[in-house]
């Protein structure tokens, strides 16, 4: 892929936060409005199976910086260790190779808030430049917006006179309470939403670069991340849409250990207020959110397209993880459900370069994937040992052998169990990495809820076995 500087594409990387991977027009989805999600597929390639390396948002962001699982760079939950700078890093290998780069939106390259003791300070926008970004504009989730420092949005709306009014509605449904999960209409308009934020800036500095040297920009959208909260235009777009709840059933655990975490995740989801119109109220925001970074999206196509750029740029959308909506009577991720595992992952290459535009890519694949494509569709050396495989020989049609398996993985807190689950994209298993016992098997073809766990199903053995050495071989912990 190695091209001459002045040629080499722009990378535009779009990264949201918890957006799973059914709500897209393209996957199927006939409530969500996502037409420029839809129109990236149509001229690329979308990974219907692509797997996070981790469902909570850490460990899932360190894999993709270094294109390895957590079992290898250590990061196993948002409370167990920071990335570190010294770590070879995708972006630094851009930079290497002679691009310009921008990291815009959340990082969660460190543990703070969440890890970090009280009065800590949040990571500085030096530090997080130091991992391979030429600019840096900071965000993370909303809830930070309360604690008593100053990022970018909130200078933002302090100048629009808008903080006040955010806060109060971030501060009325705040985490871990009985309204962590309500679905609200935000008091801002459209224009100061942190989405609309987030993209102006990348906007902004993408028009600001030169044209004899090559971009890459990552847009890490900080939506739709809870809290619930959808701006006015879209939110009253789907007031009355019917958002069906899939897959209702819940786990019947079939060990000790897993059926404390499955006790975990309904109380961090509160389970006991996820009634019908509850979870559907909060569902309507979610898809707002959606269509707000689609919008956002189509703005800055049609500014690459103005500009004479887009024909010159490698687009890939992505996410850490999913959310559940109440699937399984849970909220959240920090599970193995389709819901909660399965990522977006959309791969839009310059004109021509696809083989079969508006290919569905049925294979397994990593989330970190979309980094290894990156660095090679950008003439840039691999990362070092790492796992992650360039998936732009699948988009460009060159025989490329797709991967048999994906894995995640998965600590809530030291001192619980690592779980680590495995697919080869028709079965799933779920494995305690400590003891070795398995807590699930879904066939995902006839089952495609994950219903009926066959994991004490003798006639299911086999293939329970050859996913638990799949699983050794994939993570790189069995010969």
């Amino acid at each position: 892929m190695t091209q001459p500087e002045s040629r080499k594409p722009n990378l535009l990387f779009f990264y949201a936060d918890q957006h799973r991977a059914d709500v897209m027009g393209c996957a199927g989805n006939d409530v969500v409005a996502t037409p420029h999600l839809d129109r990236l597929a149509a001229e690329g390639v979308r990974f219907e199976h692509a797997w996070t390396e981790s469902p909570v948002c850490q460990p899932a962001r360190a894999s993709l910086l270094t294109g390895r699982y957590p079992n290898d760079h250590g990061v196993l939950g948002n409370f167990a260790g920071n990335c570190r700078p010294e770590w070879d890093t995708f972006p630094r290998r851009l930079q290497d190779a002679g691009y310009t780069t921008a990291s815009i939106g959340k990082t969660h390259f460190d543990a703070w808030p969440m890890g970090a003791d009280a009065g800590t300070p949040p990571p500085t926008e030096e530090w997080i430049a130091s991992f391979g970004f030429d600019h840096v504009v900071e965000e993370f989730d909303k809830y930070v917006h309360l604690f008593d420092v100053d990022t970018p949005y909130m200078r933002f709306l302090r100048e629009h006179d808008a903080l006040e009014p955010y806060q109060q509605v971030i501060r009325d449904n705040f985490r871990g309470g009985d309204k962590h999960w309500n679905g609200v209409t935000s008091p801002l308009p459209q224009e100061l939403d942190l989405t609309s934020f987030l993209a102006d800036e990348a906007a902004a500095w993408i028009g600001r670069q030169p044209a004899d040297r090559p971009w890459f920009c990552q847009l890490s959208f900080v939506q739709p991340h809870v809290p619930l909260i959808g701006d006015p235009v879209w939110a009253e777009h789907y007031a009355t849409a019917e958002i069906e709840r899939t897959n209702p059933a819940e786990p019947q655990p079939i060990n000790e250990a897993w059926a404390r975490h499955l006790s975990f995740l309904r109380r961090h989801s509160r389970s006991d207020l996820l009634t019908d119109g509850f979870v559907l109220a909060g569902a309507r925001q979610y898809y707002a959110m959606v269509s707000l970074i689609d919008q956002r999206i189509g703005d800055l196509l049609a500014r690459l397209d103005r500009s004479g750029q887009l024909d010159n740029t490698w687009i890939v959308y992505s996410a850490d993880h999913g959310e559940m909506l109440g699937d399984h009577g849970v909220m959240a991720k920090m599970n193995f459900y389709r819901s909660s595992v399965r990522v977006p992952l959309i791969i839009r290459p310059p004109a021509g370069y696809s083989a079969s535009p508006g290919r569905v890519e049925p294979s397994p694949v990593q989330a970190f994937d979309a980094a290894a494509t990156l660095l090679d569709v950008g003439g840039a050396e691999p990362l070092a040992d790492a796992p992650a495989r360039s998936l732009a020989p699948l988009v460009e049609g060159s025989g490329a052998t797709p991967r048999a398996y994906a894995a995640s993985m998965i600590r809530m807190r030291p001192g619980t169990p690592t779980w680590q689950a495995v697919t080869d994209g028709r079965w799933r298993a779920t494995i305690n990495a400590d003891d070795g016992e398995a807590s699930e098997l879904f066939d995902l073809d006839d089952d495609p809820g994950e219903a009926t766990n066959l994991v004490a199903d003798t006639g299911a053995s086999a293939t329970l076995r050859d996913l638990r050495h799949a699983l050794g071989r994939t993570i790189g912990i069995d010969g």
